[in-house]
């Protein structure tokens, strides 16, 4: 039996937790013995980790990663928050340097990259195979005894500002970069050409059981059936773009008055969307729900689920929508078109506010190809199952 060891930050409501949910979902244990680190023992979604996985101890040094450096100092943690303090300040100098946007992920990176010295041995066993789930991928790299080490990318690196230099040794010490799509691996192989070989696509394997149970169940706001009802699902960041739903909904409305556009999530953009909520009007029109533990009752109970995203590695909720019979409709963001076949299993609509209204309205004008969408996905298997002989390979 091989052993495999996976590092995830927390088990938080995300697109990535659930594609690890997806995975160990679908682990063969007669032949894996999967031990799971996760940074923090924190998110909705613990309670979902399978049986037949060993979760590891917290470890009171990891648990100081993302939460505040004065925190770590309260705990006793003088080093790490130290190191937390100059990873910080350099990443501040760095994205000076570069001259890149607040978007970027170099502050994450250095905290990680100036903390892994303080940092102890993940465990004290040798694995066959050790998997990073999430970026960044310091932790695995320096501090787990692994025969082979695999690092997982989940977004459009060309539209996250990073620090190339300071990266690409982190990745070039793995042994293999999983992308979750083409789109992903082509604009990762594009920063980072030197390492085109090490990296192979292995799309996103979701928990089907668990979204099918789950989809059942009751909402706690029933959607009128007297209303077109469009769901957006997403944490609330730039690269959801869910600032610019009132805009695209009120262009919606003024040609079909009876939609409803609900949104679930949470993050640091929600007062800047219910600032543009009262801006446009929308008060009455477009609803925060906040962040939910289940939100497959509300695909369930949605007409269209929305993406208006401004890029996306592979959107996991497009897929659940899929899978549970909806009509898609995403923005033509750069890796859009490894997430659907435009027109078969869903609409890619223009990034631009006017054009994603447009489109949303020809296909809400015509029933007869929302019906279309809804019986091409019903017929789909879009669990990604198959998948997991991918990710066998690479562990053999």
């Amino acid at each position: 039996m091989k052993r495999i060891l996976i590092v995830m930050h927390a088990m938080e409501i995300g697109g990535a937790e659930k594609a690890l949910l997806g995975l160990l979902e679908n682990m063969d244990y007669t032949k894996y013995s999967v031990d799971l680190f996760l940074l923090r023992h924190q998110g909705e979604w613990l309670k979902y980790i399978p049986k037949e996985v060993n979760l590891l101890p917290e470890s009171a040094s990891y648990s100081c990663i993302a939460v505040p450096i004065k925190e770590v100092f309260k705990k006793g943690k003088i080093r790490i928050a130290w190191q937390r303090y100059l990873g910080k300040k350099n990443a501040r100098s760095r994205v000076k340097e570069l001259g890149v946007s607040k978007d970027n992920g170099i502050g994450i990176e250095f905290s990680h990259k100036y903390t892994v010295k303080c940092m102890p041995m993940i465990s004290d066993r040798e694995y066959d195979a050790a998997i990073s789930f999430l970026t960044p991928h310091y932790f695995v790299r320096d501090k787990v005894k692994a025969k082979k080490k695999i690092a997982w990318i989940h977004t459009d690196y060309s539209k996250v500002a990073i620090d190339k230099e300071s990266e690409l040794p982190m990745w070039a010490a793995f042994d293999d970069i999983v992308a979750v799509s083409d789109g992903v691996k082509e604009q990762f192989v594009k920063i980072f050409p030197t390492l085109a070989e090490k990296v192979t696509v292995i799309e996103n394997i979701l928990p089907v059981q668990l979204i099918q149970k789950q989809a059942k169940e009751p909402t706690d706001i029933p959607f009128s059936q007297e209303n077109i009802n469009l769901l957006s699902i997403g944490r609330f960041g730039n690269a959801k773009n869910f600032d610019n739903i009132p805009e695209i909904c009120k262009r919606v409305k003024e040609e079909v008055s009876n939609v409803r556009w609900y949104i679930i999530g949470y993050g640091p953009d929600e007062a800047l969307i219910r600032q543009k909520i009262e801006e446009y009007g929308m008060q009455d029109t477009v609803l925060i729900l906040g962040k939910k533990e289940n939100p497959y009752p509300y695909i369930q109970a949605c007409d269209i689920y929305a993406q208006p995203s401004r890029y996306e590695g592979k959107a996991v909720t497009v897929k659940e929508a899929q899978m549970l019979g909806k009509p898609v409709v995403i923005t033509d963001y750069a890796t859009a078109k490894s997430q659907l076949t435009d027109g078969v299993d869903g609409v890619i609509v223009p990034m631009d506010n006017e054009g994603c209204a447009e489109g949303i309205i020809r296909l809400l004008h015509n029933p007869g190809k929302m019906k279309q969408l809804e019986y091409i996905c019903r017929s789909k298997n879009y669990t990604n199952t198959e998948e997991i002989v991918k990710i066998k390979k690479l562990l053999n």
